[in-house]
Protein backbone atom coordinates (compact mmCIF):
# COMPACT_ATOMS: atom_id res chain seq x y z
CA UNK A 1 0.00 0.00 0.00
CA UNK A 2 3.02 2.19 0.48
CA UNK A 3 4.49 1.97 -2.76
CA UNK A 4 1.20 3.23 -4.61
CA UNK A 5 1.50 6.70 -1.91
CA UNK A 6 2.24 9.81 -3.90
CA UNK A 7 5.71 11.22 -2.76
CA UNK A 8 3.51 14.44 -1.76
CA UNK A 9 1.16 11.78 0.27
CA UNK A 10 3.73 10.17 1.87
CA UNK A 11 5.70 13.52 3.65
CA UNK A 12 2.30 14.42 4.58
CA UNK A 13 2.01 11.60 6.37
CA UNK A 14 5.47 11.21 7.66
CA UNK A 15 5.39 14.66 9.37
CA UNK A 16 2.04 13.43 11.32
CA UNK A 17 4.04 10.95 12.06
CA UNK A 18 6.77 12.62 13.45
CA UNK A 19 4.53 15.23 14.82
CA UNK A 20 2.99 12.14 16.65
CA UNK A 21 6.23 10.17 17.77
CA UNK A 22 7.50 13.29 19.28
CA UNK A 23 4.43 13.50 21.13
CA UNK A 24 3.81 10.50 22.07
CA UNK A 25 7.87 10.15 23.25
CA UNK A 26 7.97 12.98 25.74
CA UNK A 27 4.70 11.65 27.14
CA UNK A 28 5.59 8.00 27.90
CA UNK A 29 8.89 8.17 27.75
CA UNK A 30 10.71 11.64 28.47
CA UNK A 31 8.43 12.63 31.50
CA UNK A 32 8.45 9.03 33.04
CA UNK A 33 12.39 9.39 32.72
CA UNK A 34 12.54 12.04 34.25
CA UNK A 35 9.71 11.52 37.38
CA UNK A 36 12.40 8.45 37.61
CA UNK A 37 15.24 10.95 37.69
CA UNK A 38 13.94 12.96 40.12
CA UNK A 39 13.15 10.13 42.58
CA UNK A 40 17.07 9.36 42.09
CA UNK A 41 17.93 12.37 42.95
CA UNK A 42 16.41 12.51 46.51
CA UNK A 43 18.17 9.50 47.24
CA UNK A 44 21.22 10.24 45.88
CA UNK A 45 20.92 13.39 47.96
CA UNK A 46 19.82 11.42 50.93
CA UNK A 47 22.68 8.89 50.79
CA UNK A 48 25.56 12.21 49.62
CA UNK A 49 24.35 13.76 53.30
CA UNK A 50 25.97 11.34 55.40
CA UNK A 51 28.83 9.85 52.94
CA UNK A 52 32.81 10.77 53.63
CA UNK A 53 34.47 13.57 52.23
CA UNK A 54 37.45 11.77 50.10
CA UNK A 55 40.80 13.72 49.85
CA UNK A 56 41.82 15.41 46.22
CA UNK A 57 38.48 13.68 44.98
CA UNK A 58 36.35 15.65 42.21
CA UNK A 59 34.32 17.85 42.75
CA UNK A 60 31.15 16.05 42.40
CA UNK A 61 32.30 13.57 45.35
CA UNK A 62 34.14 15.86 47.40
CA UNK A 63 31.17 17.89 47.89
CA UNK A 64 27.74 18.02 49.74
CA UNK A 65 25.34 18.07 47.33
CA UNK A 66 22.35 18.82 50.41
CA UNK A 67 21.87 21.40 52.56
CA UNK A 68 25.05 22.47 55.04
CA UNK A 69 22.77 21.50 57.77
CA UNK A 70 21.47 18.08 56.93
CA UNK A 71 25.22 16.85 56.96
CA UNK A 72 25.43 17.79 60.70
CA UNK A 73 27.08 21.21 59.86
CA UNK A 74 26.23 24.31 62.59
CA UNK A 75 26.40 27.69 61.24
CA UNK A 76 24.89 30.44 64.01
CA UNK A 77 22.36 32.67 62.88
CA UNK A 78 19.78 32.57 59.97
CA UNK A 79 20.62 30.64 56.48
CA UNK A 80 20.10 33.98 54.03
CA UNK A 81 22.27 36.56 55.32
CA UNK A 82 21.88 39.32 52.95
CA UNK A 83 19.35 40.05 50.27
CA UNK A 84 19.90 41.91 46.66
CA UNK A 85 17.61 43.32 44.84
CA UNK A 86 18.18 44.29 41.01
CA UNK A 87 15.98 45.50 38.56
CA UNK A 88 14.53 41.94 37.94
CA UNK A 89 14.96 39.57 41.12
CA UNK A 90 15.64 39.13 44.47
CA UNK A 91 18.78 37.23 45.30
CA UNK A 92 19.60 35.92 48.98
CA UNK A 93 22.82 35.30 50.02
CA UNK A 94 23.60 32.45 52.58
CA UNK A 95 26.47 31.97 55.16
CA UNK A 96 28.13 30.00 52.54
CA UNK A 97 28.57 32.48 50.55
CA UNK A 98 26.08 31.19 48.09
CA UNK A 99 22.97 32.88 46.03
CA UNK A 100 20.27 30.22 47.98
CA UNK A 101 17.30 31.27 45.67
CA UNK A 102 16.84 34.15 42.85
CA UNK A 103 13.33 35.02 42.76
CA UNK A 104 12.14 36.97 39.73
CA UNK A 105 10.17 40.00 40.56
CA UNK A 106 8.50 41.46 37.28
CA UNK A 107 4.53 41.46 37.24
CA UNK A 108 5.28 39.05 34.33
CA UNK A 109 6.99 36.07 36.59
CA UNK A 110 3.78 36.04 39.14
CA UNK A 111 2.05 32.90 39.07
CA UNK A 112 -1.86 32.38 39.60
CA UNK A 113 -1.41 33.41 43.41
CA UNK A 114 0.40 36.66 42.82
CA UNK A 115 3.60 35.12 44.46
CA UNK A 116 7.20 36.08 42.07
CA UNK A 117 8.77 33.05 40.78
CA UNK A 118 11.74 31.40 42.57
CA UNK A 119 14.67 29.90 39.91
CA UNK A 120 16.63 27.34 42.18
CA UNK A 121 15.10 23.91 44.02
CA UNK A 122 16.71 24.57 47.66
CA UNK A 123 17.57 20.93 47.71
CA UNK A 124 20.37 20.84 44.83
CA UNK A 125 23.80 23.13 44.81
CA UNK A 126 23.62 26.49 44.85
CA UNK A 127 25.59 28.99 42.44
CA UNK A 128 28.55 30.65 44.09
CA UNK A 129 29.05 27.36 46.70
CA UNK A 130 32.99 26.77 46.57
CA UNK A 131 34.53 23.49 46.74
CA UNK A 132 37.72 22.32 47.52
CA UNK A 133 40.11 19.14 46.56
CA UNK A 134 41.51 19.51 50.02
CA UNK A 135 39.50 17.33 51.88
CA UNK A 136 40.03 18.83 55.33
CA UNK A 137 39.76 22.58 53.95
CA UNK A 138 36.49 21.38 52.42
CA UNK A 139 34.88 19.86 55.65
CA UNK A 140 36.04 23.20 57.42
CA UNK A 141 34.75 25.21 54.65
CA UNK A 142 31.14 23.61 55.11
CA UNK A 143 30.94 24.53 59.06
CA UNK A 144 32.51 27.91 58.86
CA UNK A 145 30.15 31.25 57.97
CA UNK A 146 31.31 34.15 55.52
CA UNK A 147 31.42 37.60 57.85
CA UNK A 148 31.33 40.78 56.08
CA UNK A 149 31.77 44.36 57.38
CA UNK A 150 28.25 45.36 55.34
CA UNK A 151 25.96 46.92 57.40
CA UNK A 152 22.15 46.08 57.15
CA UNK A 153 20.79 42.86 55.51
CA UNK A 154 19.51 44.69 52.02
CA UNK A 155 21.95 45.51 49.19
CA UNK A 156 20.27 47.65 47.08
CA UNK A 157 21.42 47.17 42.93
CA UNK A 158 18.21 48.07 41.51
CA UNK A 159 19.60 51.13 40.13
CA UNK A 160 23.29 51.06 40.25
CA UNK A 161 26.23 48.71 40.66
CA UNK A 162 26.48 47.48 44.30
CA UNK A 163 29.35 45.46 45.84
CA UNK A 164 29.68 42.86 48.78
CA UNK A 165 32.81 41.14 50.06
CA UNK A 166 32.52 37.95 52.29
CA UNK A 167 35.38 36.83 53.86
CA UNK A 168 35.77 33.28 55.16
CA UNK A 169 38.53 32.77 57.53
CA UNK A 170 39.89 29.05 57.96
CA UNK A 171 42.23 27.19 60.15
CA UNK A 172 45.40 28.06 57.28
CA UNK A 173 43.42 29.52 54.48
CA UNK A 174 41.34 32.67 54.25
CA UNK A 175 39.01 33.18 50.74
CA UNK A 176 37.40 36.74 49.81
CA UNK A 177 34.82 36.60 47.74
CA UNK A 178 34.29 40.52 45.89
CA UNK A 179 31.02 40.47 44.38
CA UNK A 180 29.44 43.28 42.60
CA UNK A 181 25.66 43.32 41.41
CA UNK A 182 24.37 45.02 38.40
CA UNK A 183 20.62 46.18 37.94
CA UNK A 184 20.23 43.73 34.79
CA UNK A 185 21.19 41.10 37.13
CA UNK A 186 24.36 39.74 36.21
CA UNK A 187 27.41 40.25 38.30
CA UNK A 188 31.24 40.66 38.95
CA UNK A 189 32.99 38.14 41.15
CA UNK A 190 36.46 38.30 42.16
CA UNK A 191 37.71 35.21 44.49
CA UNK A 192 41.06 35.81 46.18
CA UNK A 193 42.84 32.97 48.86
CA UNK A 194 45.84 33.34 50.97
CA UNK A 195 47.68 30.62 49.69
CA UNK A 196 47.14 28.41 46.36
CA UNK A 197 44.82 25.65 46.50
CA UNK A 198 42.49 23.69 44.07
CA UNK A 199 38.97 24.70 44.41
CA UNK A 200 35.48 24.60 42.25
CA UNK A 201 32.98 27.32 41.85
CA UNK A 202 29.44 26.48 40.56
CA UNK A 203 27.17 28.02 38.66
CA UNK A 204 24.78 25.50 40.60
CA UNK A 205 22.35 23.24 39.02
CA UNK A 206 19.70 24.55 36.22
CA UNK A 207 17.19 26.70 37.39
CA UNK A 208 13.92 24.63 37.62
CA UNK A 209 11.03 27.34 37.58
CA UNK A 210 10.20 26.35 33.35
CA UNK A 211 11.26 22.38 33.40
CA UNK A 212 9.86 21.34 29.84
CA UNK A 213 10.29 17.73 28.51
CA UNK A 214 9.65 19.21 25.25
CA UNK A 215 12.61 21.39 25.48
CA UNK A 216 16.46 21.24 25.91
CA UNK A 217 17.76 21.82 29.65
CA UNK A 218 21.31 20.69 31.10
CA UNK A 219 24.46 22.49 30.79
CA UNK A 220 26.06 24.46 27.87
CA UNK A 221 29.79 25.47 27.19
CA UNK A 222 30.71 28.37 25.16
CA UNK A 223 34.51 27.48 23.97
CA UNK A 224 37.44 29.49 22.95
CA UNK A 225 37.35 28.07 19.63
CA UNK A 226 33.55 29.02 19.17
CA UNK A 227 31.66 25.83 19.62
CA UNK A 228 28.89 25.28 21.68
CA UNK A 229 28.57 21.98 23.39
CA UNK A 230 25.43 20.94 25.53
CA UNK A 231 25.30 18.41 28.15
CA UNK A 232 21.76 17.20 28.61
CA UNK A 233 19.98 16.37 31.74
CA UNK A 234 20.45 12.37 32.43
CA UNK A 235 23.17 12.25 30.15
CA UNK A 236 26.20 13.55 31.66
CA UNK A 237 30.01 12.51 31.69
CA UNK A 238 32.63 14.25 33.81
CA UNK A 239 34.26 16.57 30.95
CA UNK A 240 37.13 19.42 31.44
CA UNK A 241 36.79 22.34 29.05
CA UNK A 242 40.44 23.81 29.42
CA UNK A 243 39.21 27.31 27.51
CA UNK A 244 35.67 28.76 27.84
CA UNK A 245 34.35 31.39 27.07
CA UNK A 246 30.90 31.10 29.49
CA UNK A 247 29.07 28.06 30.58
CA UNK A 248 25.35 27.95 31.42
CA UNK A 249 23.15 25.72 33.56
CA UNK A 250 19.92 26.20 32.09
CA UNK A 251 16.16 25.47 31.86
CA UNK A 252 13.96 25.84 28.86
CA UNK A 253 14.05 30.33 30.02
CA UNK A 254 16.21 30.67 32.65
CA UNK A 255 20.06 30.64 33.32
CA UNK A 256 22.54 30.21 35.66
CA UNK A 257 25.68 31.29 34.33
CA UNK A 258 29.55 32.36 34.16
CA UNK A 259 31.51 34.07 31.54
CA UNK A 260 34.86 35.57 30.88
CA UNK A 261 35.66 36.68 27.24
CA UNK A 262 38.93 38.04 28.12
CA UNK A 263 40.04 35.44 30.12
CA UNK A 264 38.20 32.03 29.03
CA UNK A 265 37.66 29.75 32.27
CA UNK A 266 38.76 26.24 32.90
CA UNK A 267 35.42 24.50 33.20
CA UNK A 268 34.57 20.88 34.45
CA UNK A 269 31.19 19.51 34.41
CA UNK A 270 30.45 16.99 36.96
CA UNK A 271 28.25 14.40 36.42
CA UNK A 272 25.51 14.09 39.74
CA UNK A 273 21.73 13.73 40.48
CA UNK A 274 20.92 10.78 38.34
CA UNK A 275 23.57 11.71 35.55
CA UNK A 276 22.41 15.73 35.09
CA UNK A 277 25.31 17.91 34.50
CA UNK A 278 26.40 20.78 37.12
CA UNK A 279 29.21 22.95 35.80
CA UNK A 280 32.25 24.62 38.03
CA UNK A 281 34.73 27.12 36.84
CA UNK A 282 38.06 25.79 38.33
CA UNK A 283 41.16 27.55 40.15
CA UNK A 284 44.07 27.15 42.31
CA UNK A 285 44.23 30.64 43.77
CA UNK A 286 42.44 33.96 42.74
CA UNK A 287 39.16 33.78 40.15
CA UNK A 288 37.77 36.50 38.15
CA UNK A 289 34.54 36.20 36.29
CA UNK A 290 31.18 36.89 35.55
CA UNK A 291 27.79 35.43 36.14
CA UNK A 292 24.13 35.96 35.57
CA UNK A 293 20.84 34.30 36.76
CA UNK A 294 17.75 35.22 35.18
CA UNK A 295 15.08 34.88 32.23
CA UNK A 296 16.89 34.40 29.03
CA UNK A 297 15.35 37.41 27.29
CA UNK A 298 17.96 37.67 24.16
CA UNK A 299 17.98 41.31 24.33
CA UNK A 300 19.23 42.04 28.16
CA UNK A 301 21.78 39.10 27.25
CA UNK A 302 23.08 41.32 24.54
CA UNK A 303 22.76 43.93 26.52
CA UNK A 304 25.34 42.62 28.71
CA UNK A 305 27.83 41.20 26.18
CA UNK A 306 26.69 40.18 22.76
CA UNK A 307 28.19 36.71 22.63
CA UNK A 308 26.22 35.92 25.71
CA UNK A 309 22.75 35.23 23.55
CA UNK A 310 24.99 31.84 22.79
CA UNK A 311 22.94 30.91 26.03
CA UNK A 312 19.75 30.83 24.57
CA UNK A 313 19.53 27.53 23.29
CA UNK A 314 17.02 25.71 20.36
CA UNK A 315 18.43 22.04 20.52
CA UNK A 316 19.46 20.47 16.55
CA UNK A 317 18.15 23.67 14.86
CA UNK A 318 19.82 26.67 16.43
CA UNK A 319 21.73 27.58 13.53
CA UNK A 320 18.90 28.32 11.81
CA UNK A 321 16.72 29.23 14.32
CA UNK A 322 18.99 32.26 16.06
CA UNK A 323 18.81 34.25 12.64
CA UNK A 324 14.95 33.69 12.29
CA UNK A 325 14.22 35.02 15.93
CA UNK A 326 16.29 38.11 14.58
CA UNK A 327 14.11 38.56 12.02
CA UNK A 328 11.34 38.11 14.19
CA UNK A 329 12.77 40.17 16.94
CA UNK A 330 13.04 43.05 13.82
CA UNK A 331 9.62 42.85 13.58
CA UNK A 332 8.73 43.61 17.51
CA UNK A 333 10.51 46.61 16.75
CA UNK A 334 8.23 48.34 14.70
CA UNK A 335 5.10 46.56 16.04
CA UNK A 336 5.90 46.05 19.81
CA UNK A 337 2.94 42.94 20.04
CA UNK A 338 4.36 39.69 20.13
CA UNK A 339 1.25 38.16 18.59
CA UNK A 340 1.25 40.44 15.57
CA UNK A 341 5.19 40.21 15.24
CA UNK A 342 4.20 36.47 14.76
CA UNK A 343 1.64 37.10 12.18
CA UNK A 344 4.08 39.69 10.29
CA UNK A 345 6.73 37.42 10.65
CA UNK A 346 4.89 34.14 9.17
CA UNK A 347 3.60 35.89 6.09
CA UNK A 348 7.53 37.41 5.49
CA UNK A 349 8.61 33.67 5.68
CA UNK A 350 5.53 32.38 3.29
CA UNK A 351 6.82 35.22 1.03
CA UNK A 352 10.57 33.95 1.11
CA UNK A 353 9.29 30.09 0.48
CA UNK A 354 6.50 31.29 -2.00
CA UNK A 355 8.62 30.23 -5.26
CA UNK A 356 9.24 26.65 -3.69
CA UNK A 357 5.70 26.37 -1.94
CA UNK A 358 4.34 27.33 -5.68
CA UNK A 359 6.03 25.11 -7.48
CA UNK A 360 5.35 22.05 -5.68
CA UNK A 361 1.64 23.43 -5.96
CA UNK A 362 1.81 23.30 -9.47
CA UNK A 363 3.61 20.28 -9.69
CA UNK A 364 0.90 18.61 -7.35
CA UNK A 365 -1.54 20.17 -9.60
CA UNK A 366 -0.15 18.24 -13.26
CA UNK A 367 -0.04 15.40 -11.40
CA UNK A 368 -3.58 15.27 -10.31
CA UNK A 369 -4.45 15.43 -14.13
CA UNK A 370 -2.61 12.52 -15.08
CA UNK A 371 -4.44 10.97 -12.21
CA UNK A 372 -6.34 8.98 -14.53
CA UNK A 373 -3.83 7.75 -16.71
CA UNK A 374 -1.39 6.83 -13.86
CA UNK A 375 -4.23 4.83 -12.79
CA UNK A 376 -4.75 3.00 -16.22
CA UNK A 377 -1.31 2.03 -16.45
CA UNK A 378 -0.75 0.73 -12.71
CA UNK A 379 -4.09 -1.21 -13.86
CA UNK A 380 -2.07 -2.62 -17.35
CA UNK A 381 1.14 -3.64 -15.49
CA UNK A 382 -0.05 -3.97 -12.04
CA UNK A 383 2.07 -7.37 -12.63
CA UNK A 384 5.29 -5.70 -14.18
CA UNK A 385 6.93 -3.28 -12.35
CA UNK A 386 9.68 -2.29 -14.04
CA UNK A 387 7.65 -1.36 -17.11
CA UNK A 388 5.00 0.08 -14.99
CA UNK A 389 7.99 2.04 -14.41
CA UNK A 390 9.48 3.08 -17.53
CA UNK A 391 5.87 3.47 -19.23
CA UNK A 392 4.94 6.07 -15.85
CA UNK A 393 8.58 8.06 -16.21
CA UNK A 394 7.30 8.69 -19.95
CA UNK A 395 4.03 9.92 -18.60
CA UNK A 396 6.32 12.21 -16.61
CA UNK A 397 8.15 13.37 -19.52
CA UNK A 398 5.54 13.83 -22.14
CA UNK A 399 3.46 16.03 -20.14
CA UNK A 400 6.28 17.85 -17.61
CA UNK A 401 5.50 16.49 -14.49
CA UNK A 402 7.92 15.91 -11.47
CA UNK A 403 6.96 12.85 -9.57
CA UNK A 404 8.92 14.99 -6.62
CA UNK A 405 7.68 18.35 -7.97
CA UNK A 406 5.22 18.01 -4.55
CA UNK A 407 7.16 17.01 -2.06
CA UNK A 408 11.05 18.00 -2.79
CA UNK A 409 9.67 21.80 -1.93
CA UNK A 410 8.08 20.62 1.11
CA UNK A 411 11.25 18.48 2.47
CA UNK A 412 13.03 22.12 1.90
CA UNK A 413 10.71 24.02 3.95
CA UNK A 414 10.22 20.97 7.15
CA UNK A 415 13.73 22.37 8.51
CA UNK A 416 12.75 25.94 8.43
CA UNK A 417 9.51 24.68 10.20
CA UNK A 418 11.62 23.03 12.92
CA UNK A 419 13.30 26.05 13.40
CA UNK A 420 10.77 28.37 14.20
CA UNK A 421 9.11 25.37 16.22
CA UNK A 422 11.85 25.69 18.29
CA UNK A 423 11.72 29.17 18.44
CA UNK A 424 8.27 29.73 19.22
CA UNK A 425 8.57 26.84 21.77
CA UNK A 426 11.84 28.55 23.73
CA UNK A 427 11.50 32.11 23.29
CA UNK A 428 10.99 33.70 27.21
CA UNK A 429 9.99 36.80 25.10
CA UNK A 430 6.57 35.24 24.64
CA UNK A 431 5.74 34.77 28.66
CA UNK A 432 3.26 37.06 29.34
CA UNK A 433 2.57 38.41 26.07
CA UNK A 434 -0.74 38.93 25.14
CA UNK A 435 -2.77 38.76 22.31
CA UNK A 436 -6.78 39.47 22.06
CA UNK A 437 -8.20 37.40 24.13
CA UNK A 438 -5.13 35.20 24.66
CA UNK A 439 -3.19 36.83 27.97
CA UNK A 440 0.46 34.64 27.34
CA UNK A 441 1.22 33.33 24.06
CA UNK A 442 3.80 31.21 26.18
CA UNK A 443 0.36 28.96 27.31
CA UNK A 444 -1.77 26.69 25.70
CA UNK A 445 -4.78 28.93 24.24
CA UNK A 446 -7.71 28.83 26.94
CA UNK A 447 -10.45 28.04 25.08
CA UNK A 448 -8.59 26.19 22.32
CA UNK A 449 -9.82 28.38 19.64
CA UNK A 450 -6.60 28.41 17.91
CA UNK A 451 -6.13 25.29 17.83
CA UNK A 452 -9.50 24.55 16.10
CA UNK A 453 -9.02 27.11 13.70
CA UNK A 454 -5.99 25.66 12.84
CA UNK A 455 -7.60 22.50 12.29
CA UNK A 456 -10.23 23.82 10.50
CA UNK A 457 -7.84 25.72 8.03
CA UNK A 458 -5.81 22.39 7.32
CA UNK A 459 -9.42 20.90 6.64
CA UNK A 460 -10.70 23.53 4.02
CA UNK A 461 -6.86 23.12 2.38
CA UNK A 462 -7.20 19.63 1.77
CA UNK A 463 -10.72 20.53 0.43
CA UNK A 464 -9.06 22.84 -2.33
CA UNK A 465 -5.78 21.21 -3.13
CA UNK A 466 -5.51 18.75 -5.80
CA UNK A 467 -4.81 15.59 -4.73
CA UNK A 468 -4.22 11.88 -6.92
CA UNK A 469 -5.15 9.29 -4.73
CA UNK A 470 -5.70 6.17 -6.70
CA UNK A 471 -7.00 4.12 -3.47
CA UNK A 472 -9.67 5.34 -1.33
CA UNK A 473 -8.05 4.18 1.74
CA UNK A 474 -5.41 6.92 1.48
CA UNK A 475 -7.74 9.33 0.60
CA UNK A 476 -9.24 8.51 4.20
CA UNK A 477 -6.12 8.31 6.33
CA UNK A 478 -5.72 12.05 4.74
CA UNK A 479 -8.58 13.14 5.56
CA UNK A 480 -7.63 12.52 9.01
CA UNK A 481 -4.72 14.50 8.87
CA UNK A 482 -6.57 17.68 10.81
CA UNK A 483 -7.83 15.85 12.91
CA UNK A 484 -4.11 14.68 14.24
CA UNK A 485 -2.69 17.68 14.06
CA UNK A 486 -5.52 19.79 16.54
CA UNK A 487 -5.00 17.12 18.86
CA UNK A 488 -1.31 17.61 18.75
CA UNK A 489 -1.86 20.92 19.17
CA UNK A 490 -4.13 21.61 21.81
CA UNK A 491 -1.62 22.00 24.54
CA UNK A 492 1.20 23.70 21.76
CA UNK A 493 2.11 27.27 23.07
CA UNK A 494 -0.39 29.64 21.84
CA UNK A 495 2.26 31.32 19.70
CA UNK A 496 3.14 28.37 18.09
CA UNK A 497 -0.65 27.59 17.48
CA UNK A 498 -0.77 31.21 15.58
CA UNK A 499 2.42 30.84 13.35
CA UNK A 500 0.47 27.48 11.95
CA UNK A 501 -2.82 29.20 11.83
CA UNK A 502 -1.37 32.09 9.98
CA UNK A 503 0.79 29.53 7.61
CA UNK A 504 -2.53 27.16 6.63
CA UNK A 505 -4.59 30.69 6.21
CA UNK A 506 -1.54 32.03 3.57
CA UNK A 507 -1.24 28.58 2.00
CA UNK A 508 -5.49 28.83 1.19
CA UNK A 509 -4.91 31.87 -0.16
CA UNK A 510 -1.35 30.56 -2.21
CA UNK A 511 -3.45 26.99 -3.46
CA UNK A 512 -6.61 29.34 -4.93
CA UNK A 513 -4.56 31.29 -6.51
CA UNK A 514 -2.81 28.02 -8.34
CA UNK A 515 -5.67 26.54 -8.70
CA UNK A 516 -7.04 29.80 -10.42
CA UNK A 517 -3.85 30.01 -12.70
CA UNK A 518 -4.75 26.58 -14.09
CA UNK A 519 -8.13 27.11 -14.73
CA UNK A 520 -7.44 30.32 -16.39
CA UNK A 521 -4.61 28.79 -18.26
CA UNK A 522 -6.88 25.93 -19.83
CA UNK A 523 -9.47 28.07 -20.81
CA UNK A 524 -7.12 30.06 -22.68
CA UNK A 525 -6.07 26.52 -24.38
CA UNK A 526 -9.16 25.56 -25.49
CA UNK A 527 -10.02 28.85 -26.94
CA UNK A 528 -6.69 28.27 -28.92
CA UNK A 529 -7.72 25.28 -30.21
CA UNK A 530 -11.37 26.18 -30.92
CA UNK A 531 -10.03 29.10 -33.57
CA UNK A 532 -7.84 27.33 -34.99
Amino acid sequence: MIEKLSPTTRWIIFVAVLFAFITLYQRYFVEPQAAARQEANKIAQRQNASAPIEANAAPSVASNNAAPNAAGIVLSGKEAIFTVKTAISELTIDNLGRISQATLTGVVFKGEEGKSTPLLDPKNPRPLEIRFSDRAIHAEAFKTAYESDYKGDLIDASESPAELILTQTLSDITIVKTLTFYPDGHYDLKVKTSRQTDFFITTGFRPVAASDPMTVQGALVHTQNGTIETIEDGEAIDKIFSQAKMVSAFDRYYASLFFNYESPLNVVISKENGDDPLAFARSNGNLALSGYIGPKYVERLRAINPELTNAVEYGFFTFLSKPLFVVLEWIYSFIPNWGWAIVLFTILVKIVLFPLSHKGMVSMAKLKELAPKMKELQARYKDDKAKLQTHMMELYKKHGANPLGGCLPLLLQIPIFFAIYRILLNAIELKGANWFYIGDLSLKDPFFILPILMGAAMWFQQKITPSNFTDPIQEKLFKWLPVVFTVFFLFFPAGLVLYWLVNNIISIGQQWFVNKSIKLAKERKVEGNEKN
